[in-house]
């Protein structure tokens, strides 16, 4: 069933909330309660739920409403915010370097699904264009190799093995230079399952970190383990440093979410996902992502791009300044830097209810993009006097301006010129429609 039990717990719970006619304290204590149980369910940690809930009811009922926006669509963002703040925020990317060899040394506990695993990323690293091969290092599971073969048989990835050889380390080192010398750049190395109290398979581990020097040890962690997760990941990184791991079976385990959680606590990064059996059924680990589907918000994005712009909304006073170009070149750039946090200017700028704004060329806005950065060092290069009224930026002031801001002379002449052309259309532009003024308030 999966995540299935603290997903639909989670979205009967918001579901719950958004259907009930009003939103006042105790509609918030309720969603709250309905948080608790699911992520209880979910073998989430007593103290991290309980962390979760206060901060939720304390932003429920404190945070100030942006102009525009329903107080159930803030609640539900805090929800979303406050879950993947507990899974780690940001999402894995993918660092492998294509220009030198690096190596990847797999552990784990024996049963977890390594060997599996390892046949996906290896087969996802292929897929992204590395050149990439195994080294089967698994000494004590009969048929582990012969596993590993036939995973990665129609992938036409290479994979070392040495029969006979029970040492790993000597398996490695000759499997390394074997592969290298094929032209392989990331070598992945298959070690023998082990628990985190089976101090002489540990002890093996440190001898392979030591010996062979990984760039990265990969730790690979079943979802169904839940809260144990976490024990398992400090366990391993005592004895060989983890800079990442691969969780697997999120999509069979109603565990997943304390299994994130309790990772997540001990600062490990999660890299990969596996879900689903088949060897193409991995994904880099985005918080973000799995906190969308696990409450059922398809448009999360949408909700998120909502409170972006309505971040960026003036009160009316500043608004009316606006469009009657009544603002500094100071005020123009912190402006543009704004938007740009928000988003791209062309996807932001045809959202915001400003008239004619839409009518704004695509390669001006690409061209004040590009430029953002040099325009926010010309404004720091400049006087209080400059800043204020731009008239009096003669050619000296130029190069002075570009000198300390480490520019060219002409990108103090194009910021002056778009500001000159940003005031000019803002004042042909018609006044801001009465409704549109009060949704910025």
């Amino acid at each position: 069933m999966g995540m299935t039990s603290l997903s639909e717990l989670l979205k009967k719970a918001i579901s719950k909330f958004i259907s009930s006619t009003s939103v006042d304290e105790n509609t918030i204590n309720e969603l709250v309660r309905g948080l608790q149980r699911s992520l209880l369910v979910g073998d989430v940690g007593v103290e991290l739920v309980q962390r979760i809930s206060e901060n939720v009811r304390k932003r429920a009922l404190e945070e100030k409403l942006p102009p525009g926006i329903s107080r159930k669509d803030q609640i539900i963002k805090i929800v979303y915010e406050e879950l993947v703040k507990l899974l780690g925020e940001e999402p894995a990317k993918l660092k492998i370097p294509r220009d030198r060899r690096y190596i990847i040394m797999m552990v784990g506990i024996q049963g977890f699904g390594k060997t599996t695993s390892i046949a996906k990323l290896a087969y996802y690293l292929k897929k992204n264009d590395y050149s990439v091969g195994v080294i089967c290092a698994d000494t004590y599971r009969p048929g582990a190799c012969d596993q590993l073969e036939q995973l990665l048989k129609d992938t036409k990835i290479p994979v070392y093995r040495h029969d006979g050889e029970k040492d790993p380390v000597t398996i490695v080192k000759a499997g390394i230079e074997k592969l290298a010398s094929d032209g392989v750049k990331v070598i992945l190395i298959d070690t023998a399952g082990r628990h985190k109290s089976q101090e002489t398979l540990m002890e093996e581990v440190r001898t392979l970190q030591r010996e062979v020097k990984p760039d990265e040890v990969m730790l690979v962690i079943d979802a169904g383990i839940g809260q144990q997760a976490g024990l398992h990941a400090k366990a391993f990184h005592e004895a060989a440093p983890v800079g990442s791991i691969f969780l697997t079976k999120m999509d069979t385990s109603a565990k997943g979410g304390g299994a994130l959680s309790a990772i997540a606590v001990t600062g490990a990064k999660i890299k990969f996902i596996g879900i689903g059996e088949r060897i193409d059924e991995i994904e880099l680990f985005n918080p973000a992502g799995y906190v969308g589907r696990l409450l059922g918000l398809g448009d999360i994005e949408g909700l998120l791009e909502k409170f972006r712009l309505a971040e960026l909304m003036m009160d009316e006073k500043r608004a009316e300044a606006f469009i009657r170009g009544e603002f500094t070149l100071e005020q123009f750039v912190k402006q543009l830097k704004d938007l740009r946090k928000a988003g791209p200017f062309s996807k932001l700028i045809s959202k915001l209810p400003l008239p004619g704004i839409q009518n704004i060329p695509d390669e001006t806005l690409r061209d004040a993009e590009k430029q953002i950065e040099k325009w926010d060092a010309i404004i720091c290069s400049m006087t209080h006097e400059e800043k204020m009224d731009p008239h009096i930026i003669n050619s000296s002031r130029i190069r002075r301006i570009a000198r300390g801001a480490g520019v060219l002379e002409k990108d103090v002449k194009n910021l002056i010129k778009q500001y000159r052309l940003a005031k000019k259309f803002m004042k042909t532009a018609k006044r801001l429609p009465k409704k549109f003024l009060k949704t910025v308030q």
